[in-house]
């Protein structure tokens, strides 16, 4: 029976995908290093439902060890590739660029080459909106030029799109690069705004606020683009490039407002200078993935906020 790798599957997105790709039937080999970006306990407990499938193969490895994935894709018979694992964040990678460049550029190659070597046809790559640089207005189309990145992620990012399309160029592998927009849900990483921003204020700590808070983001639920990144797979043809947003840009204060309201308490802003590489404004055009992918986001961020509550607040409960 083929399998499916997923690069980062013990991550936030990673670990939802592979439990909806295990739901459908898939047999699925998730490669995953843990490494200390943030607890790997949490990493840990983002598998506890994929691991109970028989169909689930855990690898602890890092996806820069050419001979490990060697190894793996010589032993497996894989079906298609989901590249999910990189360095994530935009203001560590102004610290550490050369780490970036690494794994996120290096690692992204090692696989595209593990692909060519052992046929594999189909290769889903979890991009970033981050690659469209500053704007203040106006969606994002997948036609618009990605050559102005603001830190060294987004260049990271776009670099391996680039390296995505040459090897289908020349090798004829079928690439789907997605562009998320501020995925967020249960599991989401703890430094990611919506989670850090409602753990302080459950603490009654202040919440930093980079700028004057009127920075907008599109802000796109977990459960949305694990169903877009499932219709891209089923699609996965050619080389195409598809935006994964919720088309609905929601200013920085008004999401802090929704978290004050469901949690019941005020937030303290503590205001700080604005801080380089943060885009000022995101919005998905996707014209392209509803058309093509029948993609159509279904959650508000007023149920999406309610329903990330419920799960912090569940696991606060238990002392997690």
């Amino acid at each position: 029976m083929s399998k499916i790798l997923i690069t980062g599957g013990a991550g936030f997105i990673g670990s939802h995908l592979c439990e909806r790709l295990l739901a459908q039937g898939h047999s699925l080999l998730c490669l995953d290093n843990f490494d200390d970006y943030y607890s790997p306990v949490l990493k840990w407990e983002n598998l506890c439902e994929a691991s109970r499938h028989t169909g689930f193969t855990l690898v602890k490895g890092d996806i820069r060890v050419a001979e490990l994935l060697e190894r793996l894709f010589s032993q497996e018979d894989l079906e298609a590739v989901f590249h999910l694992a990189a360095r994530p964040g935009v203001r560590p990678s102004i610290q550490e660029p050369l780490l970036y460049q690494e794994v996120n550029v290096r690692g992204t190659l090692e696989l595209l080459e593990a692909c060519r070597r052992h046929g594999v046809r189909r290769f889903i790559f979890g991009s970033s909106s981050s690659v469209y640089g500053a704007r203040r207005e106006g969606a994002f189309s997948e036609r618009d030029e990605a050559d102005r990145p603001l830190s060294p992620y987004a260049a990271t990012k776009r670099a391996a799109e680039l390296w995505c399309y040459a090897y289908h160029a020349l090798h004829g592998i079928d690439v789907t690069v997605l562009r998320l927009f501020t995925v967020y849900g249960p599991r989401q990483r703890p430094e990611m705004a919506i989670h850090k921003f409602t753990a302080l204020i459950h603490r009654g700590e202040p919440v930093p606020i980079y700028g004057d808070g009127n920075s907008s983001r599109d802000y796109t639920y977990i459960d949305d683009v694990v169903e877009g990144m499932l219709r891209a797979f089923e699609f996965c043809r050619g080389y195409e490039v598809y935006n994964l947003g919720g088309f609905h840009p929601v200013s920085l204060k008004a999401m802090i407002s929704l978290i004050e309201k469901g949690l019941g308490r005020p937030a303290q802003l503590h205001y700080l200078p604005e801080q380089p590489g943060d885009a000022p404004y995101t919005c998905a055009d996707i014209s392209k993935a509803k058309s093509r992918l029948g993609f159509e986001p279904q959650v508000s961020l007023e149920e999406g906020i309610y329903r990330f509550l419920a799960w912090f607040t569940y696991r606060h409960k238990r002392g997690r």
